[in-house]
């Protein structure tokens, strides 16, 4: 009997990393309906502490198998510290704040300026290119966004007035790109611990939060932060950290604009809100322009960075 050669089949990186993204992206269009939801319930540092204090609890049995050292800073603290000030203590609360004070349409459509913030970190903080076609795309993602958030309606736009909240969610938005390019540097499976080295500075918060913003509701909130717990913070932030490690800050933030997507079709299928021509156009261009920017070859990393793997690979 002849023996069966085995055949190895890989995904391309960009159809991985788009895949792990989207995965985030998808997550994170719940926890901004929820976070929404939640805004007369809980303040903003006490969900901010409860979501990612379970998911320390998470990804300690998660990670209990890994080796002791991954479980240490050591010279990557000021790394991770940074990445516990923009992604976790200060990006969470900032943007749970803002959901209290615009609207989610507002919301929605700032975070369509992902792309660009982040592509412009990326080439300042870190002299990571930033194509003309990643440009370009993320135009053309941008247009998709508001296409989606206005319904193709021009007289949209004469209605939107600048507001605390839109000031608060863009600047969560800039502390995200801020902690997706820290996040270039470290070994993805170490966010763990940048949640971790945030708590000390979001638990004391909460808890003077507790004066103004006493926590209230019933099962369904709890059920509400359990789930922001474990989905968007656990599942979301190892996709996310597993599609950066492939497609850069850059071509990962390609696919952000996927989040104000999945919040139309969440908010037609479960809060029966109408979806029609304008939104299913510019989905495609958003979803369109993500994967012709993310599936462009490369440029070339820098000497010190070529060997630079991740462990989510292996």
């Amino acid at each position: 009997m002849k023996a069966t050669a085995r055949i190895r089949w890989t995904l391309p990186p960009w159809v991985m990393g788009g895949l792990l993204v989207n995965l985030a992206t998808f997550t994170w269009a719940t926890n901004m309906i929820l976070g929404r939801w939640l805004r007369d319930s809980i303040g903003p540092f006490t969900l901010s502490a409860l979501r990612f204090a379970l998911a320390v609890l998470c990804f300690g049995v998660l990670l209990r198998a890994r080796p002791p050292r991954e479980s240490r800073p050591g010279p990557d603290l000021p790394l991770l510290l940074a990445m516990a000030l923009t992604g976790v203590a200060f990006f969470a609360p900032t943007l749970y704040g803002g959901l209290r004070e615009t609207t989610a349409v507002n919301a929605t459509l700032i975070n369509g300026l992902g792309p660009l913030i982040t592509g412009l970190l990326t080439a300042l903080l870190i002299r990571e290119p930033f194509s003309a076609r990643q440009g370009i795309a993320a135009l053309l993602g941008l247009i998709g966004v508001g296409i989606v958030i206005s319904g193709g309606s021009p007289t949209f736009w004469r209605s939107l007035q600048g507001r605390r909240g839109d000031l608060m969610v863009l600047a969560a938005l800039t502390l995200w790109g801020l902690y997706s390019v820290l996040g270039r540097r470290v070994m993805a499976r170490r966010s763990a611990l940048s949640m971790a080295l945030a708590l000390p500075l979001l638990i004391p918060a909460a808890l003077i939060e507790q004066r103004f913003l006493p926590l209230r509701g019933g099962p369904e909130v709890a059920l509400a932060v359990l789930y922001i717990g474990i989905a968007p913070t656990v599942l979301g932030f190892l996709a996310w950290n597993a599609g950066v490690r492939w497609l850069g800050p850059g071509g990962a933030m390609m696919f952000y604009n996927t989040l104000p997507l999945y919040g139309a079709l969440l908010g037609h299928f479960l809060l029966r809100e109408p979806l029609g021509l304008a939104h299913l156009i510019g989905g495609a261009l958003i979803l369109g322009a993500g994967l012709w920017a993310a599936a462009s070859p490369p440029a070339r990393a820098p000497r010190s960075e070529r060997n630079d793997k991740t462990d989510y690979a292996s």
